[in-house]
């Protein structure tokens, strides 16, 4: 009789086993069904943009179903690009692409839908050692700015211009330089100065090659720097993702306002290998120093139109696109 007892027993445990393994099994499933890849392509992989790795890093994307595959897109006309081509679902770069993009003609155009930086996040290293540096020792000298109608030369311009210097008159902005070969040009001795990202600038300084004189982002004030945009048909059939990628970002932010700088940069140290802790931390606080990143992801109608007027002023484009064209705000 016991031993009856013993077999059922052992029965029902296989049995229970058994169905508890489909249903896990299932469950599975219905996770990975339930989850959506997503490319973003990125104009650079910086430490300015620290809430974007906070994100991936810290399951934000995850929680709400989306897999991100970041690939690298070095300038906003290539982010643009990869979007417009299908070579990816998302872009992110500076905020004037879905303005040059709208102003080619483009009928499936890109639109904005969270913004991630406030502010340049570049800083002007220089080659000499400058004990009080003013932007009066920018006269007569070449400065390494970037890709001529991107948003770091049009912000170095638009700084210069607020602190009385005229870029056109007073020193030479040299525009022929890529990107990403920017800090290469300038150790192997072109220009005076240069306008780098972090940790780029970081290294410089600690190789003994330049001297990081002034942010950039301080003396250009509050922008529309940095932000994600997708086709106006892709958003319009995904409205549920981009509202969830959009919470994603937002809960970076959150996480970068609220912990300390060394939490930061333990969070994202897997997506920077070749920097040290240490670095991490310091350029973190650099960041934090000028307000780079905003407290939300929402797009100003302000902020848009300030873009606008920086750009006509750079001579980039002659009218403004209307805010309600270019930004998408979830209804």
């Amino acid at each position: 009789m016991i031993k009856k007892v013993l077999v059922y027993i052992l029965c029902g445990i296989i049995l229970f086993l058994l169905i508890a393994s489909v249903l896990f099994d299932f469950n599975k499933k219905e996770s990975k069904k339930s989850t959506t890849k997503v490319t973003l392509a990125e104009v650079a992989h910086t430490i300015f943009y620290a809430p974007q790795y906070v994100a991936i890093e810290k399951g934000y994307f995850k929680d709400y179903g989306i897999d991100i595959e970041l690939i690298l897109t070095a300038g906003a006309d290539k982010v643009s690009a990869a979007v417009l081509s299908g070579d990816a679902d998302i872009g992110f770069s500076g905020s004037e692409a879905t303005i040059y993009v709208y102003h080619g003609g483009e009928k499936d155009y890109l639109k904005t839908f969270a913004q991630l930086t406030q502010k340049d996040g570049s800083f002007l290293v220089s080659r000499e050692k400058y004990d009080n540096f003013t932007l009066d020792d920018l006269k007569g000298k070449t400065i390494i700015g970037g890709r001529a109608g991107g948003m770091p030369e049009m912000i170095l311009e638009y700084a210069l211009k607020q602190n009385g210097i005229n870029p056109k008159t007073d020193l030479e902005i040299d525009t022929s330089v890529a990107f990403a070969a920017m800090s290469g040009a300038f150790i192997g001795g072109q220009g005076d100065f240069v306008s780098l990202f972090e940790p780029n600038a970081l290294e410089l300084e600690q190789q003994g090659q330049g001297y990081v004189v002034a942010s950039l982002g301080e003396l250009g004030g509050i922008v529309p720097y940095t932000s994600y945009s997708a086709r106006k048909s892709y958003i319009k059939q995904n409205k549920e993702l981009i509202a969830n990628f959009e919470k994603a970002i937002q809960k970076g932010l959150d996480f970068v306002h609220n912990h300390s700088d060394k939490e930061v940069a333990e969070t994202i140290l897997s997506q920077f290998p070749d920097t040290s802790l240490s670095d991490l931390e310091k350029v973190v606080k650099r960041y934090r120093s000028i307000d780079a990143w905003p407290t939300t992801t929402k797009f100003s109608q302000e902020s848009f139109d300030h873009l606008q007027e920086i750009m006509i002023d750079n001579g980039q484009i002659e009218s403004k696109v209307p805010y309600s064209k270019l930004i998408y705000n979830e209804k």
